[in-house]
């Protein structure tokens, strides 16, 4: 346990805020961000106006619901780990509310259940730009939102959901909500996102891939191991920068070649993990991770709106 952390008040804001996990949110809106600019650099060929313009509303709405999605995900992650004693005495990563004792079970689970409300109403009104469809994707979301920590995770599946959640589902359905079209072109670009935004989890699952086989949660790190995880980690941004180049079909240059840059901290960040191998160390690759994926999202954003 880092006993280097300072205390923090039970129930206190300061609690709830690293509760939260306030550096993890870029990968909610990194997603959203690449739907939107996907939207609006096929608003001009969808509707022929020459000075494309996209409703403001609807697209905070998206982002809106993302965080407070991710921030309901936080919440249900630390407090069913904490209750399945995965966060206990031995663990490596950044120390979690419930774990710590800054916040109480009961006060957790009233905070998962009002963020749940939360998110809800705060996309029930896109049903008003997207259809009634809307509703079953954002049941699908609250749901898996759940299963990912009490079941999912354990079994391996976690990065599947990170693909389809964080890349296929909120990429596809910005675009989808501000245009009322879909193309294969966008669904490229979700997955693209997805791989990216899937290695944080692969890091910070190769960094507690000790305490999770313990545990018995057999996350995909803890079945392939360590090296093909290494492996992994450089595959899945080799691979979202590849997927943009099929904006070359649609003659969008700058798309397909802007999310190179990306790799340049991508393979730093790689190096670094297999130097390291183990332990608190692989901390700091979180936060590089997260910065990496919110840059591979604006570099591929600046790209289609230019």
């Amino acid at each position: 346990m880092n006993h280097t952390t300072p205390y923090v008040k039970t129930g206190s804001l300061r609690a709830w805020i690293l509760a939260s996990r306030p550096k993890t949110l870029a990968v909610s809106a990194a997603p959203v961000l690449v739907g939107t600019a996907s939207a609006w650099a096929d608003a001009a060929l969808l509707s022929g106006d020459t000075a494309p313009r996209l409703q403001g509303l609807p697209a905070l709405l998206c982002l809106l619901f993302a965080l407070i999605m991710q921030i309901d995900a936080n919440f249900i992650n630390d407090y069913y780990d904490f209750m399945h004693g995965i966060d206990n005495e031995t663990r490596l990563g950044p120390e979690r509310a419930c774990a710590r004792g800054w916040i109480t079970p009961v006060s957790m689970r009233r905070a998962i259940g009002f963020t749940t409300l939360a998110a809800c109403m705060t996309g029930l009104p896109l049903i008003l730009y997207g259809g009634l469809e809307l509703l079953i994707v954002g049941m699908a979301c609250v749901v898996f939102c759940f299963l990912y920590t009490t079941t999912l995770a354990r079994r391996g599946m976690g990065d599947l959901l990170v693909v389809a959640f964080f890349g296929v589902v909120p990429v596809s359905v910005t675009y989808y909500i501000l245009t009322h079209h879909f193309t294969p072109g966008v669904l490229l670009l979700s997955v693209a996102c997805g791989l990216v935004v899937d290695t944080l989890l692969v890091v910070n699952n190769y960094r507690d891939r000790y305490t999770d086989r313990d545990a018995g949660k057999n996350t995909l790190v803890v079945r392939i191991g360590a090296s093909w995880t290494e492996r992994l980690y450089l595959s899945l941004g080799l691979a979202g920068v590849l997927l943009c180049l099929s904006q070359l079909v649609a003659g969008r240059t700058a798309a397909a070649l802007l999310p190179a840059l990306y790799l340049i901290p991508h393979l730093a960040a790689w190096r670094k993990m297999k130097a390291i191998g183990h332990g608190r160390e692989l901390n700091g690759l979180l936060g590089e991770s997260s910065r990496n994926i919110l840059l591979f999202a604006l570099l591929l954003s600046l790209g289609l709106i230019l």
